[in-house]
């Protein structure tokens, strides 16, 4: 027994008009046949209401009208097959979304009752007069639902090659190759967005024929790179021809490429331009498309790789440093190398290295974003990686040591004149700010504020949201242990000291009078005596 493969032809007419997936692929299929055919100009017009699209080209007109009939027949002369590879279902769409197909071409017309031909009807070509001849072709669909076309069209024509009219206004087609600035590729005609000003993306809308079939989920139509496919390498998907073959595969060749063209780019850039212009206006390419090597032999640095930690330190989730303040201009090579000018390199702030930034804070070293460079850049010799050198914090004139009681954290808290810092061998004081070291937070003289909590935590939960209000009550109440340690007024402070445990809601207490010992040394005791003798019914004391 043998078998072999056989086509249901009543079937397969049937079931392809469910094929295509896009209602406007019938007016994408009829322009590219006019792009096919010569056409230098393209009209379509649209009724609605009527239900009626006409599309109309001046190309050089179709001379066998069985081509319209003829399933997976392309019909192209040979040069279109190599160069486009058509699969000959275009017209076919026709069909299946209107109720009646009207095509003439030169001296004669075909009207399609497009039912009656998908069962295989013979449909009389007939012949007009000269007056009625029609110069191209034009083809009228009858009973077409295209409700949203007048929106659509501008977008479905935007990388188009032929000047397309839409109801007798001509679309701008912005992406088109001839209104685009682009370089010849391996892959075809790239056109980079970005080129003069450094404004670069990574947005790319690839069109293949004239029609989009790779763009970004999200993105406006300005300002993005734009490829023109050439046509004898890629193939887009059946039926509506909308997505490329291979997608994925293809759309790393297209990124590959895209990035070979700002390669190329920025080597005739960087030979053009002196080097500091040339840094300024590329750098963000360089960066963003990985070719940050350009730099290696250049004595100059951007500008936005050096910081200097003009603010307090503290804990920021997601990377935010608004501690630092890029500098305006870079130093120089001589400046670095000489040692003038030293570069470190530091994570983000935390509690395990809060010290080493408050030395380069205190030193004036430039934190350096050394990702921002090449491996083999000169300047990677001379940056100093803070986190691979040791620290170590010691209180000058240590007075005394408490536990702060807040809602998020509970660190002790060491009052001194300065603390000092060192990191590798370079030693410092410092006497303005606190500083935040294994889970204690050393606070000299010129510290008055709660700040020095937030080089403790960044107060964010497990969830990763951010605790406001806890950071803004455990500042406060570091500020205010801070005034009452440091207060000179012993009536004052033992008021303020009071003021938070509103006694006035104890009945027992009220108009009573008492008398309070406070001990001396590290951790001193205090005595309680109740004075108003006459409400007490005689003395009592109390004592720890």
């Amino acid at each position: 027994m043998k078998i072999q493969v056989r086509i249901n032809e009543e079937g397969a007419l049937r079931n392809q008009r469910h094929a295509f997936s896009n209602r406007f692929t019938l007016v994408s299929e009829l322009l590219q046949n006019a792009r096919r055919a010569g056409a230098r100009l393209i009209r379509i017009d649209h009724d609605p209401q009527a239900l009626i699209l006409t599309v109309q080209d001046d190309g050089h007109g179709l001379d066998d009208f069985q081509k319209l009939l003829s399933f997976h027949e392309s019909g192209w002369d040979a040069d279109t097959c190599t160069q486009e590879r058509p699969f000959g279902v275009g017209f076919s769409k026709c069909l299946y979304a209107a109720s009646r197909c009207v095509v003439a071409s030169g001296r004669r017309r075909v009207d399609i009752d497009t039912a009656a031909a998908l069962a295989k009807a013979l449909v009389e070509v007939e012949e007009c007069s000269l007056d009625d001849a029609v110069t191209g072709t034009r083809v009228e669909l009858h009973g077409v639902d295209l409700p949203d076309l007048a929106q659509r069209v501008e977008e479905l024509c935007a990388g188009f090659p032929v000047p397309v009219w839409f109801n007798g206004e001509p679309l701008k087609r912005a992406m088109a190759e001839a209104h685009l600035a682009t370089q010849a590729s391996a892959i075809g005609a790239v056109h980079l967005a970005g080129t003069r000003d450094g404004r670069y993306t990574h947005d790319t809308w690839v069109f293949l024929q004239g029609f989009c079939v790779l763009r970004p989920a999200w993105s406006t139509r300005e300002d993005v790179n734009v490829v023109h496919l050439d046509s004898r390498q890629f193939m887009a998907r059946l039926p509506d021809r909308d997505r490329l073959i291979d997608e994925d595969v293809q759309r790393q060749r297209i990124d590959t490429e895209v990035k070979a063209c700002w390669r190329r780019t920025l080597e005739i850039a960087k030979a053009e331009l002196p080097p500091r212009h040339f840094i300024d206006t590329y750098y963000g390419v360089m960066r963003g498309w990985g070719h940050v090597d350009l730099l290696n032999d250049l004595g100059t640095l951007p500008a936005e790789l050096c910081s200097l930690v003009s603010g307090y330190p503290v804990q920021v989730e997601h990377g935010e440093r608004r501690h630092l303040t890029p500098v305006p201009t870079a130093p120089s090579r001589e400046a670095i190398e000489s040692g003038a000018v030293q570069l470190v390199a530091l994570d983000d702030v935390g509690d395990d290295n809060a010290p080493r930034w408050m030395m380069a804070r205190a030193r004036g070293w430039l934190v350096f974003d050394w990702i921002g460079v090449h491996a083999d850049h000169w300047v990677m010799r001379h940056v100093r990686f803070l986190e691979e050198e040791g620290q170590r914090v010691t209180p000058v004139g240590e007075k005394l040591r408490m536990a702060l009681e807040g809602r998020w954290v509970w660190p002790t808290v060491i009052l001194c004149e300065k603390v000092r810092l060192r990191v590798g061998d370079d030693e410092t004081l410092v006497g303005d700010a606190g500083v935040c070291h294994d889970g204690n937070l050393y606070i000299p003289d010129g510290e008055t504020t709660g700040a020095p909590v937030e080089q403790l935590s960044s107060f964010t939960d497990e969830h990763d949201q951010f605790l406001e209000a806890d950071r803004d009550a455990d500042r406060d109440a570091l500020a205010d242990l801070l005034r009452l340690l440091r207060a000179v007024d012993p009536v004052q402070t033992l008021d303020s000291l009071l003021q938070p445990l509103r006694l006035g809601k104890y009945p027992l207490l009220h108009g009573k009078t008492f008398q309070l010992t406070v001990g001396v040394g590290l951790a001193p005791g205090h005595t309680v005596d109740l004075v108003d003798h006459a409400a007490a019914g005689g003395g009592s004391h109390a004592g720890r």
